[in-house]
Formats: structure tokens, C-alpha cells, sequence
């Protein structure tokens, strides 16, 4: 099971790049974390159509 961090677990994890990176950089960095977010749920999305799509095929045999 996934333990909660808590806010100081948080700040002692982030690297000192990221805490003196520029405004720029850090909307930069911003923008991979969202593209990863819609990785994953597009990756998500289509472990589930290939489930349904292989359960259903295997029903119609």
C-alpha cells in the first residue's frame, strides 16, 4: 500500500536544480509532467480497449 508523504517528506525530496531552476525552466518541466500525465491515462485507456477487445473476441469464438 502507497504511503501519504507528508510536506516536509516533499521539500527534502526536491532536487536544488529544480528549487534555482528559472520561470522558464520550471514551465518547461511543468509541461513534461502534464505530457506524462496523458501518457499514462492514454496508455490507461488502452490497456482497456485491448482487454475488452480480447474478451470479446474470445466470447465470439
Amino acid at each position: 500500500m502507497r504511503e501519504d508523504l507528508t510536506l516536509q517528506q516533499i521539500a527534502e525530496g526536491i532536487p536544488k536544480s529544480v528549487l534555482n531552476a528559472s520561470d522558464k525552466d520550471l514551465e518547461g518541466f511543468q509541461k513534461i509532467i502534464e505530457e506524462t500525465i496523458k501518457l499514462r491515462e492514454g496508455h490507461r485507456n488502452l490497456q482497456k480497449l485491448v482487454k475488452g477487445f480480447s474478451s470479446s473476441t474470445i466470447q465470439r469464438s
